[in-house]
């Protein structure tokens, strides 16, 4: 993790991500804030992942987080907890080369 020794908002959370092109993901960040298993619902279901973060905070409440999955799909979201929004960027490999896709969401508190 690459902000200061306080904990993100984050940490500890679970959240309901849901995408805008209907995809959604239950995101389960460590207590320390420095790995995300993030799970797939719906079409995804099934697919999981436990990644290490980066995460530098941007704004009170808002936060850069960024990961490498094992199939080389990167994610980067901005991430407004006080909003529970996200944009998300991810990128993978496409048949003419990387592809890059920009997306936006809400997230929802699970308890």
């Amino acid at each position: 993790m690459t902000e200061t020794a306080a904990l993100p908002g984050f940490a500890g959370r679970t959240y309901l991500f849901q995408v805008d092109n209907g995809a959604a993901f239950r995101n389960a960040y460590s207590a320390d804030g420095t790995r995300l298993r993030w799970e797939g619902l719906g079409e995804s279901a099934g697919q999981w992942e436990d990644v290490a973060l980066h995460v530098a905070l941007v704004a009170p409440q808002v936060y850069f987080v960024s990961w490498t999955e094992q199939s080389g799909i990167t994610v980067s979201h901005v991430m407004d907890l006080a909003k529970l929004t996200v944009r998300a960027f991810w990128t993978y490999e496409g048949e003419g080369g990387r592809v890059g896709e920009l997306h936006t969401g809400t997230l929802e508190p699970v308890l």
